[in-house]
């Protein structure tokens, strides 16, 4: 059975509602169909009901039976707007721009989560990160001991002996572009967790760099070395190194070579990038040359699941992100 699919198994165990934002996207809507009939998590689509089904219909898709809400004719839709509020009416929030704010179907589709009418929500298909998760940010804000919240990419890599059977958590390859260094050691605690929650197995934390163990020197050398400082004084069990080159990471010989005594021994599972622009281009590198199914950015920190997609996504990688929605809706 592959990974994603013991992913999907594992949400049919308790069996989540999941919003989709954008009924809009033929690939949304592809994904719906073969979630309701695989029947591992219940869609939740939001947008205007008649432009999907005619959607759905011109493109042969069927997504009868699936809940369409157009948030302004909700019957939520009031009760949504007082709430959304109170939350933010220290910010200056009127409720007049409540109401014209939860017109979008992505501070409605956040709403519903906060209110607990879903459990957790996929949005990113056609729009940006940022629309993504400002709406989080502003409605569910951070779990409870969280000090940041990053992205994180499910890296599967086909054929591959190096992580776990090829199972890897990239971050922060979607939101936090220049972390510093406590940014950093917070983005490998989250990352850890995240690897752990989805695969069952123990994570091993590499804190990548163009150097290993001294082998060169910088500012952004020094800024992983302290980030890995301040991970172990932070999490004293974890298995976790720094700063290390990909190779030493990953490849038990080279790692005995390049870090000789190094905990992780060459088996690193959670790779930690020292940049958004490193982390963007590992992800889409692995992706595109080593063929790897890649899932996310998924977040992470965030009170409930909310999820982005990557727009150059297909309808696979939807239905696969749903199915870790699910999962990390369990787990909440």
């Amino acid at each position: 059975m592959s990974f994603i699919n013991e992913i999907k198994e594992k949400a049919k165990k308790e069996i989540k509602n999941i919003i989709l934002t954008e009924s809009e996207d033929v690939r949304v809507l592809k994904a719906a169909e073969q979630i309701k009939n695989e029947a591992f998590a219940n869609i939740i689509l939001i947008g205007n009901e008649e432009e999907a089904n005619k959607l759905a219909k011109d493109n042969d898709i069927d997504i009868s039976g699936i809940k369409i809400i157009e948030p302004i004719f909700s019957e939520k839709y009031d009760e949504y707007a007082n709430a959304f509020y109170e939350l933010r009416k220290a910010k200056g929030m009127t409720i007049e721009k409540a109401k014209e704010m939860l017109k979008d179907n992505m501070y409605f589709g956040t709403m519903m989560v906060k209110q607990g009418d879903a459990d957790g929500l996929v949005s990113g298909a056609c729009h940006s990160t940022a629309n993504t998760l400002r709406p989080a940010l502003q409605i569910l804000k951070t779990a409870p001991g969280t000090k940041l919240v990053s992205a994180f990419f499910l890296m599967i890599v086909p054929n591959c002996e190096y992580g776990e059977d090829g199972i890897f958590v990239f971050g922060d390859c979607g939101l936090v572009e220049y972390p510093n260094a406590e940014e950093l050691s917070e983005i490998a605690i989250s990352s850890s967790k995240s690897f752990e929650q989805l695969t069952g197995k123990t994570s091993k934390v590499a804190m990548l760099s163009y150097s290993t163990h001294g082998s060169a020197h910088s500012d952004s050398t020094e800024k992983v070395i302290e980030a890995t400082k301040l991970l172990k004084e932070k999490m004293p069990d974890l298995i976790c190194d720094g700063e290390m080159q990909l190779d030493a990471a990953i490849i038990p010989e080279i790692n005995a070579s390049k870090a000789p005594g190094s905990p992780l021994k060459g088996h690193a599972n959670t790779l930690i990038f020292p940049n958004l622009d490193a982390g963007n281009i590992g992800y889409k590198l692995v992706q595109r040359l080593g063929k790897a199914e890649a899932y996310g950015p998924l977040c992470q920190g965030i009170a409930k699941p909310v999820n982005d997609l990557s727009r150059g996504c297909n309808s696979d990688d939807i239905v696969g992100v749903v199915a870790i929605t699910a999962v990390q809706a369990q787990n909440k």
